[in-house]
């Protein structure tokens, strides 16, 4: 590809479609547990073993035969002698005798022989013998080995996002470790000779530098990990500095400014005008966020998003955040759509997509268009909970009109 802009304009589900096939997804790999959490399995999980491992009881009181405690009431209860005392963890076989009682914990093995679990609630507690208040049912408060999981069962499938139960469960299962498709490595670059960094003083002419921040954090969302922000100024040794120095180390760049038509466009300078080969610079028919690129740095895939926040920001969340997570594995790659009735009209420049910050009331179902649509109108973004996606044919929805939302909650 070469890396100048070719003229026409791209549609939004085509520039949705080559970023996706650009960000692929990094090889399968097998991580600690504490390391998977978050991540997807690669791999189905087959129980190794059953759980429960073995009959244990569900209840502290006493292992007895149920035919022993037949006769027990409050008023006579059956007094049985205490054979054995069976903590949790207690690793030796045990047989109960008939007529005898076992005091036996919660998760503790039920002894051979032993039909039923009475609570030491129906029990007077005793430790040499013991009352049993009410008879015991066979099978009661008894664990079965298997009844949760049988050895052999598939309790986890490729594809399936691990949570903190489904790590309890492979812990339980004995699993140390788990394979999963790894996240995403991301190196964010905001490019502008104008940016400084916060906390630093202003110069005439300067602004605080708030993309990077804002990207990484919104990398960071969608489960990828962020390698390095940095920032460039309108100097293209600087920019391939950068490059250079994370590039390597990253499964995807992207940058912020330096790809619209003016004399000091940097990234455009790095990638076009100097005749470097593998990006290529396209207008994309959608507002805000025209402007975009995307190709690759030495085999790493790059996607380079306009200098204006809201620009940048909508761009990531339309073209990068479903392909990031689409490339590892969520089954949710895509932000919610709920249908929505705007609340007032709305219009839209024809021939573009339209992205307007919103608020979405989700217990009436309405939706209103949230502050001006430029895109240097940071505030109203960072109060909006939507986004009204306004069609490229469409110049004007009427209020009551019922439309699709993404809810960016």
């Amino acid at each position: 590809m070469a890396g100048t802009d070719n003229g026409r304009m791209r549609s939004v589900d085509e520039h949705q479609r080559v970023v996706g096939q650009t960000i692929r997804a990094r090889p399968a790999a097998t991580v600690s547990l504490t390391d998977a959490q978050g991540l997807v399995l690669a791999d189905d999980v087959v129980a190794r073993l059953s759980l429960p491992v073995f009959d244990n009881s569900a209840m502290d009181g006493y292992a007895v035969r149920a035919e022993d405690t037949a006769p027990a009431t409050p008023e006579h209860p059956v007094v049985l002698p205490v054979t054995e005392d069976i903590p949790s963890g207690r690793i030796d076989t045990l047989t109960l005798q008939p007529g005898t009682a076992h005091r036996i914990m919660t998760g503790a093995p039920v002894p051979t022989g032993a039909t039923a679990i009475v609570p030491v609630e129906a029990t007077d507690g005793g430790l040499g013998s013991v009352q049993i208040r009410q008879h015991a049912t066979a099978g009661k408060h008894i664990r079965r080995a298997g009844e949760d999981v049988a050895a052999g069962t598939t309790v986890l499938q490729a594809g399936q996002r691990v949570t903190p139960a489904a790590l309890g469960l492979a812990a339980a299962l004995g699993q140390s470790e788990l394979t999963v498709i790894p996240p995403q490595r991301v190196l964010v670059i905001s490019t502008g000779s104008e940016l400084v960094s916060p906390g630093t003083p202003l110069q005439p002419g300067h602004i605080y530098e708030s993309n990077s921040v804002m990207l990484a954090a919104a990398v960071r969302e969608t489960g990828a990990v962020v390698v390095a922000t940095g920032t460039a100024g309108d100097d293209v040794a600087q920019f391939r500095a950068l490059l250079e120095k994370y590039a390597s180390d990253a499964d995807l760049i992207v940058t912020t400014g330096g790809v619209s038509a003016g004399a000091y466009e940097v990234v455009k300078d790095a990638f076009g005008r100097e005749g470097a080969q593998g990006v290529e610079f396209v207008k994309v028919a959608m507002q805000p966020g025209m402007p975009q690129g995307l190709g690759h740095v030495s085999g790493t895939p790059i996607v380079t998003l306009p200098g204006n926040p809201v620009s940048a920001l909508v761009s990531f969340e339309v073209f990068i955040r479903p392909a990031l997570r689409r490339a590892m594995g969520f089954p949710d790659p895509q932000r919610p759509l709920r249908a929505a009735v705007l609340t007032e009209t709305v219009t839209s420049p024809r021939g573009k997509r339209q992205f307007r910050r919103a608020i979405l009331d989700s217990s009436t179902g309405h939706v209103t268009s949230y502050g001006p649509p430029a895109s240097h109108h940071l505030r109203w973004l960072a109060s909006a909970n939507a986004l009204l996606e306004i069609p490229e044919h469409v110049e004007e929805v009427a209020a009551g009109t019922e439309l699709l939302v993404w809810d960016l909650t």
